[in-house]
């Protein structure tokens, strides 16, 4: 076993749901191994509150969850990052910022429960479904034997959890 952190950053363009879900998702079931961060390229400039309920009410860390632009993670004293996954299709398509260590990459596209139409109820469900897409995303990447897949085969397995729904 191998005492390695990897740092990850999920993006999306608000960095209000998605991305902050999958951060808060895998800083708990990383177990230590991982250190996620999240980033928007337009960021909101806070945290969805039905992301924060959703969190809370499965007992996953929300105190250090905030909405933030993905130019903190380009700086020269941001922390290395092993992998860079986006979240959201506009995020996707934008230019990113060139990040230092040159990162593995990959797209694991979530509708956007922020764009649910209706009252509470169907925006909660929505939110549900994103984090439950999410951690199953998660807990197969967690999962990943990293330490014997050279880096190809660990971005193409990386690139394919995002291919599951």
């Amino acid at each position: 076993m191998t005492d390695t952190v990897y740092n990850v950053l999920f993006l999306c363009t608000g960095n209000s749901a998605r991305s902050i879900l999958a951060e808060s998702l895998l800083n708990d079931l990383g177990k230590g191994r991982f250190r996620a961060f999240s980033a928007g390229s337009h960021p909101a400039g806070r945290v969805n509150p039905f992301a924060l309920e959703l969190l809370e009410k499965n007992h996953f860390p929300t105190g250090e969850l905030r909405s933030k632009p993905w130019d903190e993670f380009a700086q020269a004293d941001a922390p290395r990052l092993d992998f860079v996954i986006t979240v959201c299709d506009k995020a996707a398509g934008e230019v990113c910022p060139v990040w230092p260590g040159q990162p593995m990459t990959a797209h694991w596209g979530i509708p956007d429960p922020v764009a649910a139409e209706g009252g509470d109820e169907p925006r909660r469900h929505a939110f549900v479904d994103a984090m439950n897409r999410l951690q199953r995303r998660i807990s197969m990447f967690v999962s990943l034997p990293f330490e014997k897949l050279d880096r190809m085969k660990l971005q193409q397995a990386v690139r394919e959890i995002g291919k599951t729904s």
